[in-house]
């Protein structure tokens, strides 16, 4: 008898009460990049989201700031269009109304003095305008290559205040990747510090203002039953998945310098591992959660050679079929190498090195033109003993499992052995399952707040970016010394065999999502 579902919706946005908007000061969003795919599709979709939810300042003005030849009329257009296509909330004409006089643009180059000035100029006239006070937050939307020279420009212009109270106040948004490895992550960390205190730097994942990652903190915090049994003594082992179903599309430029490790695995995984292994933080605020987060990363077990060898493999896609269509391979897309050894896969194992997990394996995994797009923490309940219904070896239980889903269907399920109803005792694993009933915010509407609010708990301390670096820094320094063609895997496949050889030698197999 196939295993019955309870579906229970739970609305869970109860969670995050909204603050209040006399909490808001006024403020200006400047967009560096802003008529680029970022803004068009996340940031300013995002910010109308915001708006229509009254969580945006009575004071408040957009302005971005690029070389495209636009001015405000044609920046609200812009705006507009990228609202249609990717905003989860329909466009209101009478609130677009309100939201469009918040848009402006100036046009200028990241590398000219007089550009500068031309901006604080057109920031100043807003504030006069607007009732902004002076209050910025910077969001460079823009290659790391580019951090250093915006954050001259701006110095040089006076346009960063110091970080007092007494001051209006300066925050810089910096988009991941920081860094392509522990040296230049540190250079650019020395970079934004000439010019920044660390409290104004938004180091921004988007992954961890996904609603279901926020709500880890509270699942294992605020329930009774759930964080006694977080430790090594009940739990098997930890499943972290972040699989995709599309290749690497526009980003192939990137992405074929960059390859799923970086791209991937240091930031959103290990930051998702942080979430699932700390240790309860002595308060909710920022520097009180980021310390612990910290303490995981400084845990972990550093990777030896043989570890790397044995325990972190990688892949790359070839052909195969993605929801019944022919793709092509990954050496095949536009602006990818034809020889490239880019990876596009990597599954790992990992430990964390404290009392409450040492013995339980964390394993990793994340992919492109994988079978679908999910991304999964799956927690393995230690089995119940070899007796009662658990007797017979040749068929034992399943153990039980904790899975919580970040996307999509956003929630989370318990899955539990129950009897088959009947007169013979059979027993099956079902899922008690709970979901979000409504639309949940767009990562970057609950960070964008946050910025605006000035509020640092989900964004990365320069601390926490390096330390993860220095748990992958091994294994990029192994394989740049014995580069090699990673294994091919078909496309529409859960990853090459090798991943499924790893974590068979543990006793144990992937998840099957």
């Amino acid at each position: 008898m196939a295993a019955t579902a309870n579906r229970t919706p739970v609305d869970l946005n109860h969670l995050h009460p909204l603050k209040e908007r006399n909490q808001y000061d006024p403020c200006i969003v400047v967009i560096f990049g802003g008529a680029g795919d970022l803004s068009h599709r996340k940031l300013i979709p995002a910010l109308y989201n915001l708006s229509l939810d009254g969580e945006l300042p009575d004071k408040f003005a957009i302005l971005g700031f690029s070389m495209e030849d636009l001015d405000d009329e044609k920046y609200r257009a812009f705006a507009l269009s990228g609202i249609e296509q990717f905003s989860r909330r329909k466009v209101e004409k009478e609130h677009w109304a309100k939201f469009a006089p918040m848009l402006h643009f100036n046009r200028g180059s990241f590398t000219e003095a007089a550009d500068y000035q031309n901006l604080r100029r057109r920031c100043e006239a807003i504030d006069a305008e607007r009732g902004t006070e002076g209050n910025r937050a910077y969001y460079f939307a823009i290659p790391p290559a580019f951090i250093d020279t915006c954050s001259e420009g701006l110095t040089a212009a006076g346009m960063i205040h110091p970080h007092e109270k007494e001051h209006p106040f300066t925050r810089v948004v910096v988009e991941k990747p920081i860094g392509s490895d522990l040296a230049s992550a540190s250079e650019i960390n020395a970079e934004l510090a000439r010019h920044f205190d660390e409290g104004q730097i938004f180091r921004i994942d988007h992954y961890l203002g996904k609603e279901t990652v926020e709500n880890l903190m509270v699942l294992r915090f605020a329930n009774a039953i759930f964080e006694p049994i977080w430790t090594a003594r009940f739990v098997d082992h930890v499943q972290i998945t972040v699989a995709e179903a599309e290749g690497v599309g526009t980003r192939a430029a990137y992405y074929d310098h960059a390859g799923a490790l970086r791209d991937m695995v240091q930031s959103h995984l290990l930051q998702t591992l942080c979430m699932i292994a700390t240790e309860p933080p002595n308060t909710t605020g920022a520097e009180s959660m980021r310390d612990a987060k910290l303490d995981v990363l400084r845990a972990l077990r550093p990777l030896g050679d043989e570890d790397i060898e044995k325990r972190v493999v990688r892949g790359q896609y070839g052909e195969g079929l993605i929801g019944g269509a022919a793709v092509k391979s990954y050496r095949a897309e536009e602006h990818v190498a034809p020889d490239s050894q880019i990876e596009t896969f990597v599954a790992l194992r990992c430990w964390i090195d404290n009392w409450r997990w040492a013995g339980v394996p964390f394993y990793l995994r994340t992919g492109k033109r994988l079978p679908k797009r999910s991304s999964e923490i799956a927690i393995y309940f230690n089995n119940v003993p070899r007796i009662l219904y658990n007797a017979n070896p040749r068929a034992p239980l399943a153990p039980n499992m904790l899975t919580i889903r970040i996307q999509p269907d956003e929630g989370l399920a318990l899955h539990i052995m129950s009897k088959v109803p009947g007169s013979a005792t059979k027993l099956q694993q079902v899922k008690v399952d709970f979901h979000y009933v409504t639309s949940t915010p767009e990562a970057y509407e609950t960070l964008l707040n946050d910025v605006i609010v000035g509020d640092q708990t989900l964004f990365m301390r320069r601390d926490t970016v390096e330390e993860a670096w220095k748990f992958v820094q091994p294994i990029l320094d192994a394989w740049e010394q014995s580069p090699m063609d990673p294994p091919i895997y078909a496309a529409g496949s859960w990853g090459p065999l090798e991943a499924a050889l790893m974590i068979a030698a543990d006793g144990r197999t992937w998840r099957t999502l």
